[in-house]
């Protein structure tokens, strides 16, 4: 995935940030950097053995994106 300031998340398409939004529609879609805010303030709450490879992706290109160097997973 390449982010960039425009891109865009459909939660329904990743489970665990589906389950950090619980109050959200899932089928809406949310700003990367959003997703990515939700996840570092959650990742308490990410369950990392059960992460998709494809949410792993979106998590590590999130990171590399907004978050400073510091990457959630390995």
């Amino acid at each position: 995935m390449t982010t960039n300031a425009e891109a865009m998340i459909v939660l329904n398409d990743f489970p665990a940030l589906k389950s950090l939004v619980w109050n959200r529609d899932p089928l809406r879609a949310m700003p990367a950097c959003e997703a990515f805010a939700l996840y570092e303030r959650n990742w308490r709450f990410v369950d990392t053995g059960r992460l998709t490879e494809r949410e792993m992706r979106l998590i590590r290109d999130l990171a590399g994106a907004y978050g400073n160097g510091a990457p959630l997973i390995s």
